[in-house]
């Protein structure tokens, strides 16, 4: 039974692009109460299906498995190529270092697509734990960031400049953000992910 339970909340997230809440959860697996869900959740926790981050929202552990990893391919002229099994690779082990400190968004606008980010892309994104990432590092210049800026959200390249902190574009048809009242870095881009 905890197998289905599983299988439709992964569907679920699958379909919708996101973890259902618990109302949610309810309707999919037919429960009564938000108390049985909860119960389920502790439960799905426990087996590493799911997992929570900082502020209680659900995470996927498992996004996608391992898949075989058969090689190179050539991007420049074209070669010989022979298809050999290397390897297996877990992507959420090479996209994700940091899993309880990491998640995705969902990409809005053209202004990163110089930087090859474009609209409807996942970011995989690394929260900021007290000013830093990834085992102590701290954001430096470049960085591409989720920042909140005078009080909205954005994705931009984190620029410091003598002292002077604002944020840049990856596109020439975008004005650069230098913030009036607030610049608070929240996250670090790691990757993205594109589906053709």
């Amino acid at each position: 039974m905890l197998n289905d339970y599983k299988n439709k909340i992964i569907s679920f997230y699958k379909k919708n692009k996101r973890m259902p809440v618990y109302t949610e959860i309810m309707k999919l697996v037919g429960f009564k109460s938000k108390n049985a869900v909860s119960k389920l959740i502790t439960r799905l926790v426990e087996e590493g299906v799911l997992d929570k981050d900082s502020s209680g929202h659900l995470i996927p552990n498992q996004l996608v498995g391992e898949v075989p990893l058969l090689g190179l391919v050539e991007a420049g002229f074209p070669t010989t190529a022979e298809e050999s099994l290397l390897d297996t690779m877990n992507i959420d082990d090479y996209l994700i270092q940091n899993k309880d400190s990491t998640y995705l968004l969902e990409v809005k606008g053209e202004s990163m697509i110089d930087a090859g980010i474009h609209e409807g892309d996942l970011v995989i994104a690394e929260k900021l734990i007290s000013g830093t990432y990834s085992g102590g590092k701290t954001v430096k210049d470049g960085d591409i960031v989720i920042a909140i800026v005078d009080g909205g959200s954005t994705m931009k390249y984190y620029r410091n400049r003598k002292g002077k902190v604002y944020l840049e574009p990856a596109n020439k048809d975008f004005s650069l953000i230098f913030p009036e009242n607030q610049l608070e870095v929240t996250a670090v881009v790691k990757g993205v992910v594109r589906k053709y």
